[in-house]
């Protein structure tokens, strides 16, 4: 038994606005929006099978996020172009201490970095965004974590990352890569998990607890689904069976 990867949650400022960048950026478009959310969805052939939701909060990002997107690209042009173009609709460069590296790390209009990779053959068929990457103090059982959460086995290890990929092959990798910062304050970008249609949400978040998650508190009060934080503290949902 095993949830599945459903939602990139991002907490925003101004979710309408921050939503309308990442559409225009990625090709995508808006699937639903009210007060509460605003949700992307990307075409069926990009292999993106999640939604990006845009939430609203009152308080400022703080420090560098622990879980940002890779976007892919296919030569030196098309990566200077995809630069270019989100550097129009309000991107700017960020320095997160990468030094001397061939992608470009930019933030979107809330300072929400992301990088634009330079082509790799890996991420020759992930679609627009090459992969969700996650800092981690201990790459791989963090890793290990998350495949049992997603399903998603563990492909590819370095002494300083370790990858998950869908068992089908297509949209982005699960990346987890070694910083020295351990988490501190709230994410504002987290993942969605949901057990199957049929499934018992209960039993799968006794699961999780089971394989070292916690339940935490983030104000969310009376909702349908269920906060934890993984290994790391990096908080989740898991939501109702679907």
């Amino acid at each position: 038994m095993s949830t599945r990867l459903c939602n990139v949650v991002v907490d925003a400022a101004d979710p309408s606005a921050l939503a309308e960048f990442w559409v225009d950026l990625l090709g995508w478009r808006v699937s639903d929006a009210d007060d509460d959310e605003v949700d992307v969805v990307a075409p069926p052939d990009d292999g993106w099978e999640f939604t990006l939701v845009f939430v609203p909060v009152s308080g400022p990002k703080t420090g560098k996020n622990r879980v940002h997107l890779d976007l892919a690209s296919a030569s030196p042009d098309h990566q200077a172009a995809i630069v270019a173009h989100a550097e129009s609709l309000g991107a700017v460069r960020a320095d997160v201490g990468q030094r001397n590296v061939p992608w470009i790390v930019l933030a979107d209009p809330e300072g929400n970095e992301f990088c634009v990779l330079e082509q790799r053959p890996e991420y020759a068929a992930t679609g627009a965004v090459a992969a969700m990457v996650v800092d981690a103090v201990e790459p791989l059982p963090l890793a290990g974590f998350w495949s049992a959460a997603t399903g998603w086995p563990v492909v590819a290890t370095t002494p300083c990352s370790a990858s998950l990929r869908s068992p089908g092959g297509r949209g982005p990798w699960l990346e987890f890569v070694r910083t020295g910062e351990p988490h501190r304050v709230k994410n504002r970008v987290h993942l969605d998990v949901a057990p199957p249609a049929g499934e018992d949400q209960w039993a799968e978040v006794t699961r999780l607890v089971e394989l070292g998650a916690r339940k935490v508190d983030v104000g969310q009060g009376r909702v349908p689904w269920q906060v934890l934080a993984d290994v790391e503290g990096n908080e989740f949902c898991v939501l109702t069976p679907r």
